[in-house]
């Protein structure tokens, strides 16, 4: 009695290019993987430390200081306090004022999209390579720079940002030497150098072994 043997089962032997291709997809690095869960984690611990609205924005709190150095001490301990809410307050402001432009927000994001893609989540190799040249990282990293100031200088997108954060920040004072600091229980040891440091910027330290993040 004849044997069969068992159908043979096709592998696909991926090609140099399809191994190329992966290797240089950003989706695919490790330094945005870890890029993102630092982030992640980083706005989880600074969400941890907001305050409740309704005692930030409680008017029963409000009163006009008695001289500047006691606007400056409110505002002092306010900023230790309400550093969170007021970060918020001010990414509002940012938001809101690009949302209303969209034009330059579309410039500011392919701005991003290109520090993310063309420096900080690309593998060191292979090199960048643009219309047959080959670029090196300090050259890249110069050609993002000065893109980036002529994007600030001749375009709206750097006056839209600094009158944001100027609106909000003057926001964030005002409201900082109006609010009375007495009913608030203040850490003294988690101070602005600290906490805030720690929490929402943390995802930018400790550089890792692949990419540039």
């Amino acid at each position: 009695m004849a044997t069969t043997n068992p159908p043979l089962l096709p592998i696909s032997t991926p090609t140099p290019a399809t191994q190329a291709a992966s290797t240089t997809d950003p989706a695919a690095s490790p330094g945005l993987r870890l890029f993102l869960s630092r982030f992640s984690d980083s706005i989880q611990r600074s969400l941890s430390d907001r305050r409740p609205w309704s005692e930030l924005i409680d008017r029963t709190a409000l009163s006009r200081p008695e001289s500047l150095s006691d606007a400056t001490s409110r505002l002092r301990k306010n900023l230790s306090y309400f550093r969170v809410n007021y970060a918020a307050i001010i990414a509002l402001c940012l938001g809101a004022s690009l949302l209303t432009h969209p034009i330059s927000l579309a410039v500011l994001l392919a701005l991003l999209a290109a520090w993310c893609f063309l420096y900080l989540f690309r593998p060191s190799d292979p090199p960048l390579v643009i219309f047959g040249r080959t670029f090196s990282d300090r050259e890249t990293l110069l050609g993002l720079v000065v893109i980036s100031i002529l994007v600030a200088c001749f375009t709206s997108v750097g006056s839209l940002i600094i009158s944001a954060l100027l609106i909000g920040s003057a926001l964030v004072c005002l409201h900082g030497a109006f609010r009375m600091p007495e009913d608030l229980f203040l850490d003294e040891v988690d101070s602005v150098t600290g906490g805030a440091a720690g929490g929402l910027l943390s995802f930018l330290g400790g550089g890792g072994s692949t990419g540039r993040i």
